[in-house]
């Protein structure tokens, strides 16, 4: 089954001749680099292989969170709260984007002290999050029939239309004059003296001083045709979408068994809340000892399988010329298929917790690539091995809720404005000096 629907955005027919700063992908983080940049006068040009969001940026939960953040991620996404805020208005476009509310549950006495204690990630924000329980918890979770203790509730948190928000931020780009070029993949850069000299599409070159890699699942790929090592692997999840039901909850959800978020539509997205498939390929084991200490510490929640991705991955050249088609132009969209067992699983997991859901209709099941780090943050940062080479990935299932803030973050490394939160965590330099890469378990 093909993946979701997405809002098409139809690519500029010219190619410029030269620019100042190149975006590759059209994914969220892409598109919101552009829109920064082009807010601030650059000239940009973003290039999509494909078509705009059409991989994982549009097959994510939809949620807009600050709740249960990797604590190196509060910042950024405090940021991303207040952008979101009044993002429909700035773009002069609809996401989807309202503040609902999410509910991370706690069954039991560990688990609800685990919420607890991530609560100090938010001291000093001014940001609305507690622990729930009794009758405020029952009020949120109508016709609910899960035994818990209670809950962490963050109001401001939200949600947002993923087959709408990518294309919305990239016609905004295209609004400041941005060039939105799809079906154009980049093959490479070219340098001068050291330094970026431009890009190398299918449909020919653009000059330009620098480059924004944001390729999501493909990044390790482009940056291994120049010796760069971005330890990146990707993790399978499956999502399910209902048609428009009646008494389900308004708030979005998350337990171990299943996560929910109602859609713009009535609708409701459903997914596993912790169990992801990871497909052994090649560079798993190329990469293995650095993923050791996250997959310690999420061995339980990730399901190992060696199958054809295996050999579709061995199949794809490390080296390519410039003049010649490249891996991008022979895999247009990643649309994995998903996962019949584990839907079904975590559906039913739902349905006995909120018999109203005995009514829903799966209208779809779509699965994406999550592109993950070792220590599941994102890289958001200049790579000093080339000058005026950047790259903005690796979100690892996060980027969505975080992506204007990134991309504001990523303009501000570019063009060397004070950064709107401290860069350091992302630094892509972490993972070659000495520095200790720790993920931390949970979401």
């Amino acid at each position: 089954m093909p993946g979701p629907y997405v809002v098409r955005v139809h690519g500029d027919e010219d190619l410029p001749e030269k620019v100042d700063v190149v975006v590759v992908g059209g994914g969220i983080i892409g598109a919101s680099t552009a829109l920064e940049l082009a807010e601030r006068g650059l000239k940009v040009a973003l290039c999509e292989k494909g078509g705009i969001g059409q991989e994982q940026s549009s097959r994510n939960w939809g949620w807009v969170r600050i709740s249960r953040r990797d604590p190196r991620e509060v910042p950024l996404m405090a940021e991303a709260l207040r952008l979101w805020s009044g993002f429909d208005q700035r773009l002069g476009r609809d996401t989807g984007y309202t503040r609902a509310g999410i509910l991370f549950t706690a069954p039991d006495d560990k688990s609800y002290d685990e919420n607890e204690r991530w609560l100090q990630n938010l001291e000093g924000y001014q940001l609305e999050s507690r622990m729930i329980s009794g009758k405020e918890l029952d009020a949120l979770l109508p016709g609910g029939h899960m035994p818990l203790k209670g809950a962490l509730y963050t109001p401001v948190d939200g949600r947002a239309e993923p087959q709408k928000a990518a294309p919305a931020i990239a016609e905004a780009a295209r609004d400041k004059g941005a060039a939105i070029l799809t079906e154009c993949a980049v093959r490479g850069i070219e340098t001068s003296g050291g330094k970026i000299s431009g890009v190398v599409t299918e449909r020919g070159t653009i000059g330009c001083s620098a480059v924004v890699l944001a390729g999501g699942a493909w990044s390790n790929l482009f940056c291994g045709l120049y010796g760069i090592d971005l330890p990146q692997l990707k993790v399978l999840n499956t999502v399910i979408r209902t048609k428009p039901l009646q008494g389900g909850p308004e708030a979005a959800l998350w337990s171990k068994d299943f996560a929910i978020r109602k859609r713009q539509d009535g609708g409701y997205t459903i997914a596993s809340g912790h169990e992801n498939i990871v497909d052994i390929v090649p560079k798993s084991f190329r990469y293995a000892r650095q993923f050791l200490p996250a997959l310690k510490l999420e061995w339980n929640s990730l399901s190992f399988r060696l199958g054809g991705r295996f050999f579709d991955e061995a199949r794809i050249p490390a080296k390519w010329k410039m003049d010649e088609a490249s891996p991008f132009e022979y895999n247009r969209v990643l649309d994995p298929k998903p996962s019949l067992d584990l839907s079904n699983r975590f559906f039913d997991s739902l349905k006995a917790a909120f018999p109203v859901f005995n009514q829903a209709e799966i209208a779809q099941r779509w699965a994406g690539y999550i592109d993950a780090t070792p220590d599941a943050i994102p890289v958001i940062s200049a790579v000093d091995e080339i000058p005026g080479f950047h790259i903005a990935t690796g979100f690892s299932g996060h980027g969505f809720g975080i992506g204007p803030a990134a991309g504001r973050l990523m303009a501000d490394i570019v063009t060397g404005r004070a950064p709107v939160v401290d860069p350091a965590a992302f630094r892509f330099s972490r993972f070659s000096d000495g520095s200790k890469i720790t993920p931390i378990t949970g979401f």
